[in-house]
């Protein structure tokens, strides 16, 4: 599973920042859901072949006893539980403060492993200023600017180092077909999702209580139908039974995030009674940009008159049109009604997802999409598209050689998609198309 790295520190030294600038992105998973502030993000990094995610918390005053500010303590020290290293960040233009000294007491009570890292660093050349950040007992203090890009690489390979990770080159895989189906069932907090696993293995393996967030770490539980074994993850992550509840930390975005990661195929389960939020949204937009194969059903679909089935189908066309590829079906986990076709869904997401597809089909259908409709001119060039083939499973990648292909155009690559779609039958898979231009010697000339 993906390493989880949690950016902590006092309010304004650039925590968001430095966020930003290691997921590449503003875009962050939120959790807000009933009981939580929304201050912890989360979002995808990556140095090198390693990926992990990075938590983003709100400024940390371990010592706050009421209000706003003994939540966003509260969330801070969920993050850290989460995570497999912190990265501390101060502020070295303004220097060493008290704040600074009790959040590093408190980091070293908590024990998770951690970095230092002194950001608004650009221009302090001889590093003389942030020689009073030793005082903190963490070690070398390392200079970065979150805003600039400065000291990225270094700070991340130092987070990363102690978690001894394995080269994603040295790890090899079983053979696919003696390989368990791993399914994930992500969802909101009290979608139904432990009531749907209990229902397919017809026994309480899983405790499926009333109350959102019941537990806090993924369990996989195995299962086989018709001859097929399964994996089946629930993502809320559901504690075994004899376990005393506890409160709001319970439910863990961070596993579920890594559940999904380790997924063959996620079905994400929305509830008819809520309509599609915001976190419905947030989720799947993590198992797009997984790669994951995906099925969507609609639980307590027992429990909603036909408006209001008539506006949840609404929401999904226009919340998540991104998922238009995915079956969609309409379930009662408790009344046991509409399972059968969930079945069939997943299995046929896992084989459109494993697909193997030759090169000369993949070439043959290529030529006759050009054919039948040639990609725009971009400037002096037209794109010209000469051969394709396959680069990846789960989800399937096709990748496209030719000349000048920077300029073809969005809508052209969803023409070809659908045309690769419907040869190879691929439904309930994400389907990535790259494209590698070669060196054109007559870059100079008009086509």
């Amino acid at each position: 599973m993906k390493p989880v790295v949690a950016l902590v520190g006092r309010p304004n030294v650039g925590k968001s920042t430095l966020f930003n600038r290691l997921t590449q992105t503003r875009d962050a998973i939120v959790a807000d859901f009933a009981g939580l502030t929304r201050d912890r993000h989360y979002g995808n990094g990556r140095l090198g072949k390693h990926e992990f995610i990075v938590i983003d918390t709100g400024g940390f005053e371990p010592d706050a006893g009421s209000g706003i500010y003994k939540e966003m303590a509260k969330q801070t020290r969920q993050a850290v539980a989460e995570a497999d290293v912190v990265i501390f960040v101060v502020d070295a233009r303004e220097g060493l403060s008290a704040q600074d000294h009790d959040i590093a007491n408190e980091l070293r009570r908590l024990g998770k492993p951690c970095v230092l890292a002194a950001n608004k660093a650009e221009g302090m050349h001889d590093g003389t200023k942030l020689v009073d950040f030793y005082e903190l007992g963490f070690g070398d203090v390392h200079g970065v600017s979150a805003a600039h890009g400065q000291g990225m690489r270094d700070l991340v390979e130092l987070a990363l180092e102690p978690l001894n990770l394995p080269d994603p080159d040295d790890e090899t895989d079983e053979d696919d077909a003696n390989k368990p189906i791993k399914l994930a069932v992500a969802g909101r907090p009290n979608v139904g999702k432990s009531t749907l696993i209990n229902t397919w293995l017809g026994e309480e393996r899983l405790v499926a209580f009333d109350m959102p967030g019941t537990t806090r770490d993924a369990i996989s539980v195995p299962f086989e139908r018709n001859g097929q074994h399964f994996e089946l993850i629930d993502t809320a992550g559901l504690r075994r039974k004899g376990k005393v509840f506890e409160a709001i930390e319970k439910f863990s975005v961070v596993k579920t995030l890594q559940a999904i990661e380790s997924a063959n195929v996620v079905l994400l389960l929305l509830d008819a009674t809520q309509g599609v939020t915001d976190q419905d949204a947030h989720i799947a937009g993590y198992i797009l940009e997984s790669g994951r194969a995906v099925v969507i059903a609609i639980n307590k679909w027992d429990a909603v008159d036909s408006y209001q089935r008539e506006q949840i189908q609404r929401q999904i066309e226009t919340r998540l049109p991104f998922l238009k590829f995915a079956a969609l079906h309409f379930i009662s986990a408790i009344k046991r009604q509409g399972l059968g076709p969930v079945w069939q869904a997943i299995a046929q997401a896992h084989k459109s997802a494993t697909r193997k597809m030759s090169t000369p089909v993949l070439t043959r259908l290529l030529l006759e999409a050009v054919q039948f409709q040639a990609p725009k001119r971009g400037g002096m060039f037209r794109p010209k598209l000469r051969y394709a083939h396959q680069g990846g499973m789960n989800p399937p990648v096709i990748i496209i050689h030719g000349n000048s292909l920077e300029h073809v155009t969005e809508a052209y690559k969803r023409f070809l998609e659908g045309r690769f779609r419907k040869e190879f039958d691929l439904v309930g898979t994400p389907l990535r198309i790259q494209f590698k231009s070669s060196a054109n010697p007559f870059a100079d000339k008009d086509d």
